[in-house]
């Protein structure tokens, strides 16, 4: 389940913090590695992680790669979201409803 690999990738802070900036914009590993403690490696470590979990992809340009977010892998998280989006508004309403009773 694709589900499962996204949170997996966004589980991690470092990668969170990657794709944050790749969300301001596309970009290569040596910018996005920029105010971040992390050797090249483990850049592209995480930055497979997040490819394989569809967050994430890359086209090349010349001799680098250019990383940006990839929308596809949004609408999983935002598929995932819309179940549970239902569930709320009945919840509040049985809230009211609990609270109202509680009123003296």
């Amino acid at each position: 389940m694709i589900e499962n690999d996204i949170f997996k990738a966004l589980g991690d802070p470092t990668r969170r913090a990657i794709f944050e900036k790749l969300a301001g914009g596309g970009m290569n590993a040596s910018a996005l590695r920029k105010g971040m403690t992390i050797s090249q490696p483990a850049m592209s470590q995480h930055l497979s992680v997040l490819r394989e979990a569809q967050l994430v992809r890359e086209q090349r340009q010349g001799r680098f790669v250019r990383y940006e977010v990839d929308p596809q892998g949004l609408v999983h998280v935002a598929r995932w979201l819309q179940k549970y989006r239902n569930y709320w508004p009945a919840r509040v309403e049985a809230l009211k409803d609990v609270l109202k009773d509680m009123d003296p």
